[in-house]
């Protein structure tokens, strides 16, 4: 990728907001765990002088660095200007993109970027942005030469990679896999900051634009290896992880789904089922949350509703959302587990005449998701990019993680981070 041209490998857009301040301290970490001659020059970029200095100050301070401030450049540009989202991406290799949301804001971002020659990456869980963005930028960016790389965060690279992971581990050909995501929380619980929020309600609020879109591209199904994979009921028993489990709504679906077409229809790959859900516990935690589930969804289909969920977000979601964001306490005490349960056929074995022959077991865990994990997975995202440029598709275009990164060592560089992913058990039937 062109580094030597640009002044600064990396600038993180919005690093004044509430994730973007996370990202901008893994980045000045990563930074700072690097040896003397390996340091990249960065900067972040805003609208604000004073709360981009005050971000850098504060990641100095957690991170016993006192001269990271003066280290740092400081770029100033508005979503409102595109002259100065071009000016940015003019002296950037890769742009890190946390302004949300992202169906408000993404766009002339990700313009601007293909653009002046920039590459991109988001923390995007937003499936009509996300799959909008790739049929509206793929061809230009791929006639510049960019990698535009979209849910580059906890949605979706644990369960986008894991299913990669899944696929590489097993003894065979891998047909289909179950995730059942686990969020440990401790004595103070978890919250996540409405700016998350925000995007859940207009993607909910807007998923009919995701059904028009999709059947105006017209793609043909991708083939299904062995039987279909039977979807859970809205509550159901994991019996394996001994919990009640929830269908989790959300990007990743859509995501993995991608990334199996892309493998299938580019590197001829055997794609891969899948379905997600969220572990809740007992009987009783299950029934409450199907429950807030329908109730958001009663009210996420009409204006009025949307605008109630929007303005009280810590009444709707039961406390979980609010407009403070965690707590340090609550972010330290708080991880995750994906687990993933895969089916598949051993060599020699057709999917055509024999049933499912194979088990595996696979994890992927890590610290907690939203400000930890999220600004890990991004960071190391962008690195993938500036290091591992061979391991790329050949062409740049608007890709996901899975289908971006599965030829290069990004699921290494995560495990050196602290988002582990491991072989639980595998076994022949």
């Amino acid at each position: 990728m062109a580094t030597k041209r640009r002044p600064f490998h990396l600038v993180v857009f919005g690093a004044s907001g509430f994730t973007g301040q996370f990202v901008t301290e893994e980045v000045a970490r990563e930074q700072v765990d690097a040896q003397e001659g390996s340091r990249l020059p960065w900067a972040v970029a805003g609208r604000s002088r004073e709360k981009l200095q005050q971000v850098l100050e504060r990641a100095a301070l957690k991170l016993g660095r006192p001269t990271l401030p003066s280290e740092v450049e400081i770029i100033i540009c508005d979503i409102s200007n595109p002259a100065s989202l071009d000016e940015m991406a003019k002296q950037a290799t890769v742009v890190l993109n946390c302004v949300g949301p992202y169906r408000f804001y993404g766009e002339p971002v990700i313009k601007a970027c293909i653009e002046n020659g920039a590459s991109y990456v988001d923390i995007c869980g937003e499936p009509q942005f996300l799959e909008l963005m790739h049929w509206k930028y793929h061809e230009k960016a791929a006639e510049k030469g960019v990698y535009i790389i979209g849910s580059s965060g906890f949605d979706s690279i644990p369960a986008d990679l894991g299913v990669i992971y899944t696929s590489n581990k097993i003894n065979g050909t891998l047909a289909a896999v179950e995730c059942f995501v686990t969020i440990h929380s401790g004595p103070e619980g978890l919250c996540i900051h409405d700016g998350t929020w925000k995007s859940v309600v207009y993607s909910f609020g807007d998923y009919r634009t995701l059904v028009k879109l999709r059947r105006e591209t017209g793609l043909k199904p991708i083939p299904i290896v062995g039987p279909k994979l039977k979807r859970r009921w809205p509550v159901s028993y994991c019996r394996e992880l001994g919990s009640y489990s929830v269908p989790l709504m959300g990007s990743d679906a859509s995501v993995v789904k991608r990334t199996q077409r892309y493998l299938h229809e580019n590197l001829e790959q055997s794609p891969v089922q899948f379905a997600m859900y969220l572990t809740v516990g007992g009987i009783t935690s299950a029934m409450k949350l199907m429950f807030a589930g329908l109730f958001f969804l009663f009210f996420v289909r009409f204006g009025i509703g949307r605008q109630l969920l929007i303005k009280f977000p810590w009444l709707f979601s039961f406390g979980y959302f609010s407009k403070q964001g965690p707590t340090q306490k609550q972010m330290d005490a708080t991880s995750f587990t994906m687990t993933f349960f895969g089916q598949g056929y051993s060599q020699g074995s057709s999917p055509e005449t024999s049933k499912p022959n194979v088990r595996i077991c696979t994890q992927v865990k890590g610290p907690e998701a939203g400000y930890v994990a999220t600004p890990i997975a991004m960071v190391q995202a962008a690195m993938t990019l500036l290091n591992d440029a061979s391991d790329l598709p050949r062409a740049g275009g608007v890709f996901t993680p899975g289908a971006a990164f599965s030829r290069t060592k990004l699921i290494d560089r995560l495990h050196r981070r602290g988002i582990e992913f491991s072989v639980i058990s595998s076994s022949e039937v």
